[in-house]
């Protein structure tokens, strides 16, 4: 790894800052005593409650750890796409006996009161999606003493990462589960996302600073595959999402490996950005509809979805999940990165071994 990731954490484990309560304080806390770097997810919060967690967590833990914040989002300009959508899932409104939200509930996510609160309060670890910062930002950071991260999911936003000075790039394939870091959201891209090894290769020949691969990684083999395409470390989120630790609700916890989930799919339907999630009624039902208007359809379906987990309808919840899902193991995350360094460090062997000959000539 290179030295700016080496002198946080000894283990190239990144936990990916997963929103929506799935990355709590004790997640990780309990992945950076390991020896990766856990982090935190400021998405959809408010500044106060991000300060809260950051307080839990510092109180759970010495050891590094990472905050993530959302990008504030340009101004959606079909809103008759918006009402269409709304009309639609009138029926999901009655069914689940809830109204649906307000879709001007805000679109910067408090990222000022949040910025003013990292800058007041520095953590080791900040990192950005649906966005580049400006350099101004990503320098009081800096300034601050806070190693910054950028999502990419180009080789084109990778260096404008790098040109707006972050200290690294974090390279997201399209195998990813959650939201895609697009950093501008064009719904004429839709399905047309780089897997993770290309990005790699993409990215390691556009810039200088260092790379943390993201996208369907679940095994330490994976880990190795990652950083032999010239990452410094992985970004794992659905491999944490079984953990105990997770906030994940329990039926997303259960669906990852439930033979009724067979396959993920990049859906609009929740968000109305590209996020990936189990194949469920509520995406088949509504996903080719969805118009292309994040945070709109988040804050119009959020009752939705807390009215189906409350009724335990894992058919109309996100469960966001990458396409490596199916791997998923239910073992404490401060374990299961020892489990994964295990499986890295064998990979590696094996790879020093095969790349050192040993042929038997016959």
């Amino acid at each position: 790894m290179s030295s700016a990731l080496t002198d946080l954490f000894p283990l190239p484990i990144v936990q990916a800052p997963m929103a929506g309560g799935v990355s709590v304080p004790q997640l990780a806390a309990a992945v950076s005593e390991a020896g990766g770097l856990g982090f935190l997810a400021a998405g959809y919060k408010t500044a106060d409650g991000m300060y809260e967690d950051i307080k839990q967590l510092r109180g759970a833990t010495n050891r590094p750890f990472g905050v993530n914040l959302f990008m504030p989002q340009p101004e959606y300009a079909d809103r008759s796409a918006v009402e269409v959508y709304a009309h639609q899932l009138a029926g999901e409104a009655s069914w689940y006996e809830t109204e649906l939200g307000d879709p001007d509930s805000g679109r910067d996510d408090g990222y000022d009161a949040k910025l003013a609160v990292l800058l007041d309060n520095p953590v080791p670890v900040v990192s950005f999606h649906f966005g580049c910062p400006t350099r101004d930002v990503l320098d009081s950071l800096s300034r601050a003493g806070t190693l910054t991260m950028v999502t990419a999911t180009t080789a084109e936003e990778a260096q404008a990462v790098q040109w707006a000075g972050a200290d690294v790039v974090i390279a997201q394939g399209i195998e990813a589960g959650g939201h895609q870091g697009t950093h501008r959201d064009n719904p004429e891209a839709d399905g047309s996302g780089i897997g993770l090894l290309s990005l790699i290769a993409q990215v390691r020949e556009t810039v200088q600073i260092p790379i943390v691969a993201a996208g369907g990684i679940m095994r330490g083999s994976q880990i190795a595959a990652a950083l032999a395409a010239g990452a410094s470390a992985a970004q794992l989120g659905t491999a944490f999402l079984a953990t105990p630790e997770s906030g994940a609700n329990a039926l997303h916890k259960q669906a990852l490996t439930n033979p009724l989930f067979v396959r993920t799919q990049l859906t609009r339907a929740f968000s109305g950005r590209p996020a990936r999630g189990l194949m469920n009624r509520f995406i088949r039902e509504h996903g080719p509809y969805a118009p292309a208007a994040y945070p709109d359809v988040h804050h119009l379906t959020s009752a939705l979805r807390k009215a189906a987990a409350k009724a335990a309808d894992a058919q109309g919840m996100a469960l966001w999940a990458g396409q490596g899902h199916r791997l998923a193991r239910e073992l404490p995350a401060g374990q299961l990165v020892e489990v994964l360094a295990a499986e890295l460090a064998a990979a590696r062997t094996a790879l020093a071994a095969h790349s050192g000959g040993g042929g038997t000539g016959r």
